[in-house]
């Protein structure tokens, strides 16, 4: 591989790395408050949140590009707090991943702390654990292999991401030209062999990432099988 695809590798681990620590830093508190609102809005904020299960990439990207661009209100807003523009950067490939990857994260944590039996917590509040007791005591330790599945999931499916970097961050060498842009730029040349070796990267990361899964979630068993 070239050094430019070394790059490329580096600069899309990067992005996931950093990405997935914003997700989980914004996604926890959120899984958390939809798992525990009564509010007859709940359905609105889930939804709200699982918009980029089933919109296309290319129109959320189009729609964040439109935002952060120039004439923009996220974008007037970073040019007047002297922050620049974010189009074709680093920093707006993190935004935009950590907006197309929300799901994937807020989803496993929520389930798993909708799984929480309420008399642990209720049992904690009793022994006189404020809402932040309970919630670094009990719910956190309970929901960790949620954690992991979102964590996993939430980097796997940075890396993998094509359609909002491209339309986001454009193809820039060393700044914004991650692995998954790399595999079209070889083959849109007709590099082939170029295209496959970073592809096969690709398959053998999500190949990985799913025997990780599949690991972690597998249920323990309680010895051998008596006779």
């Amino acid at each position: 591989m070239s050094a430019g695809d070394w790059t490329a590798i580096g600069l899309t681990a990067r992005l996931a790395g950093l990405s997935t620590l914003l997700l989980l830093l914004l996604g926890t508190p959120l899984a958390w408050g939809l798992a525990r609102s009564q509010s007859r809005l709940k359905p609105l904020w889930a939804a709200l949140v699982a918009m980029p299960l089933v919109l296309p990439p290319s129109v959320l990207g189009f729609y964040l590009l439109l935002a952060l661009g120039p004439q923009g209100p996220v974008g007037q807003l970073t040019q007047a707090l002297g922050l620049g523009r974010l189009p074709f950067s680093f920093a707006g490939l993190v935004l935009g991943s950590v907006l197309y990857s929300l799901p994937f994260v807020v989803q496993p944590m929520q389930q798993a702390f909708e799984a929480i039996p309420p008399r642990l917590l209720e049992a904690a509040a009793t022994l006189r654990a404020g809402p932040w007791d309970r919630f670094f005591s009990v719910a956190l330790p309970l929901a960790r292999p949620g954690m992991v599945t979102a964590s996993v999931l939430g980097f796997a499916h940075t890396v993998g991401e094509f359609g909002v970097v491209l339309m986001i961050g454009g193809n820039i060498p060393g700044q914004t030209r991650v692995l998954s842009v790399a595999v079209y730029e070889h083959v849109e040349a007709g590099e082939f062999a170029d295209a496959h070796r970073l592809a096969a990267v690709l398959v053998g990361f999500a190949l990985l990432v799913l025997v990780t899964l599949y690991a972690a979630n597998r249920p323990a068993r309680d010895g051998m099988a008596r006779p």
